[in-house]
C-alpha cells in the first residue's frame, strides 16, 4: 500500500480526529479483562456462538474448568464431565493435560465444549488431536480462540498463541478434515480496542458489537464433526 504525504496525513488526522480520552493511559480500565466492569467483551462473542449451536450441546457433554456453558446452554445433556489439568478443582470429573490425554478413552463424549483453552496449550495440535479422538463420531467440537486478547496475568508462562481464521481453519481442518469444520471471526477494531483496554460488554451498544469486520477478529470460533 503506498504511504500518503505529510499533507494528507494531516487532513486525514483533521478529518477523522482520534480522540482517546480516558483510554488515554498506558495502563487498562480493568487488570481482569472487564469482569470488575461486568461481562468481558470476548464472553459477548463465545456466548453468541454457543447460544447458535446449543442444539449440539447433548448426550454426554465434556467441558474444561467447569460445566457452566453445558448448564446454560446444554438440551437433552445426559452427563457431564469437566476436564482440568489442575487435580484441586473439585469440580473436575477427569484429570489430565489434554495434550497428553492418552488415559481417556477414545469415543466417549457427543460434545465437547472447548472454550478459550487451546491457547494455553504449547502442543496445541496435540491437544486437538485429542479433543477429536475423544468425540464419538458424528460428535461435534465447539471451540473458541483468542484473536486478540491481553496475556493472562495468572498464566502468563503458559499463553502461548493468538489465533486467525486462517490459522484455525488450517489446524481444524487437518485433525477433522476441512469438510467438515466452520469457521467464524467476531469483532471489529472497536470491540477489540475496547476488550484490550478493559471495558465490558454493557459499555458498548449491541450495534457496535455485532459490527462484523474479518480483519479485526477479537474471537475466532469453530465447529467441528468428527466423521
Amino acid at each position: 500500500m503506498r504511504r500518503a504525504g505529510p499533507l494528507r496525513q494531516r487532513v486525514r488526522r483533521l478529518l477523522r480526529p482520534a480522540r482517546l480520552g480516558v483510554l488515554r493511559h498506558t495502563s487498562p480500565l480493568s487488570d481482569v479483562w472487564g469482569f470488575d466492569r461486568g461481562t468481558p467483551i470476548d464472553r459477548h462473542y463465545i456466548e453468541s456462538f454457543l447460544a447458535d449451536h446449543k442444539e449440539d450441546i447433548r448426550g454426554r457433554v465434556l467441558e474444561v474448568q467447569d460445566s457452566g456453558y453445558t448448564d446454560r446452554f446444554g438440551s437433552g445433556v445426559e452427563r457431564r464431565d469437566v476436564l482440568d489439568v489442575d487435580s484441586k478443582n473439585p469440580k473436575a470429573t477427569l484429570v489430565a493435560d489434554l495434550a497428553a490425554a492418552d488415559a481417556i478413552p477414545s469415543d466417549a463424549f457427543d460434545c465437547f465444549i472447548l472454550t478459550q483453552t487451546l491457547h494455553l496449550i504449547y502442543d496445541a495440535r496435540a491437544a486437538l488431536r485429542h479433543a477429536c479422538r475423544l468425540l464419538r463420531p458424528g460428535g461435534v467440537l465447539l471451540a473458541t480462540l483468542p484473536a486478540v486478547s491481553r496475556v493472562s496475568r495468572g498464566a502468563a508462562a503458559s499463553d502461548y498463541w493468538r489465533f486467525t481464521p486462517a490459522s484455525a481453519s488450517a489446524m481444524f481442518g487437518e485433525v477433522f478434515g476441512p469438510e467438515r469444520i466452520t469457521v467464524r471471526s467476531y469483532g471489529n477494531v472497536l470491540a477489540g480496542v475496547a476488550f484490550l483496554a478493559g471495558m465490558a460488554r454493557e459499555e458498548l451498544s449491541p450495534r457496535e458489537l455485532d459490527a462484523p469486520d474479518e480483519h479485526f477478529p477479537v474471537v475466532v470460533a469453530v465447529r467441528a464433526v468428527k466423521g
